[in-house]
């Protein structure tokens, strides 16, 4: 019997279990053992497993990451999620710099600690329907119509290193319902997360999410960033925007100079223990 030291951590909600890679066996399945820990019956509890410092990686970032979704899969990215890690990292040693570069499945990520919060440059989104991927034969993905059982959603396709459906809504619709036949839908090869949103006024907007192989979410760094991109090339919103999720509030700019999306927001610590395994 093993026993394994873990953190929990929540970003808005958005919960998260961390593992040093140092504490586990050679030979773990990564996936396996995600889907076992964030069971929320007979495991810790969570949306996703993260993996610090990953065996067999051979980077040239300050640090690296795995994360694995509550199902197993494994995402190319996770707003919230990163910013635990790069609070996690900061707080235990790991890293002796406020700003700091992460290796993932999406590229190169710098996270910043900026007391309370923790921004992150997320990069360049991608609209370019193939790179998503999505299979719709446009230059750009925008208000693109998807109808699923005679229901009309005018669809924007935009990852952040995943691949993100954000749909404007004047009324929120049932995300259980929806959300799945989104995701699953034969336009997205790889799924998609959902996210309906709703705008406040042009600086504000309010979010409800279904996270590729989670379900509903209490937040989503990245579709937070998706949805701003979206309504920035869509002249809905301005370029730095309030994005409201059932879990809390994160800072959203989309430096449309650079092409970047910057995002700031919390990171939470809720409880630290020991698993046999």
């Amino acid at each position: 019997m093993t026993e394994i030291h873990f953190t929990k951590m929540h970003g808005l909600g958005n919960d998260f279990i961390i593992v040093e890679d140092k504490d586990l066996p050679d030979d773990i399945d990564y996936s396996e053992l995600s889907k076992c820990f964030c069971d929320r019956h007979f495991g810790i509890g969570g949306d996703g497993l993260i993996i610090i410092n990953p065996k067999n990686g051979n980077y040239e970032t300050d640090t690296a990451w795995r994360i694995f979704n509550s199902d197993g899969s494994e995402p190319q990215m996770c707003g919230n999620g990163i910013r635990c890690f790069a609070r996690y990292v900061y707080d235990k040693g790991i890293v002796q710099k406020k700003e700091f570069t992460v290796n993932t499945l999406a590229g190169v990520i710098t996270p910043t600690i900026e007391s309370e919060l923790i921004k992150v440059d997320m990069g360049k989104p991608i609209i370019e329907p193939s790179l998503i991927p999505v299979k719709i034969n446009l230059d750009r993905a925008l208000m693109y119509s998807l109808v699923i059982q005679e229901k009309e959603f005018k669809i924007n396709c935009i990852s952040m290193g995943n691949p993100h459906c954000v749909i404007f809504i004047e009324e929120f619709v049932d995300l259980k319902k929806w959300g799945p036949l989104i995701e699953t839908h034969e336009l997205f090869p790889e799924k998609t997360n959902v996210e309906f949103v709703k705008k406040v006024d042009s600086s504000h907007i309010k979010v409800n999410v279904w996270e590729r192989g989670c379900g509903i979410t209490l937040a989503c760094g990245t579709g937070a960033c998706a949805c701003v991109v979206a309504g920035v090339l869509n002249n809905l919103i301005d370029t730095i925007t309030k994005v409201t999720l059932p879990g809390g509030d994160l800072f959203i700019t989309f430096d449309q100079n650079l092409n970047r999306v910057f995002m700031s927001g919390p990171a939470e610590y809720s409880f630290s223990g020991m698993i046999c395994l």
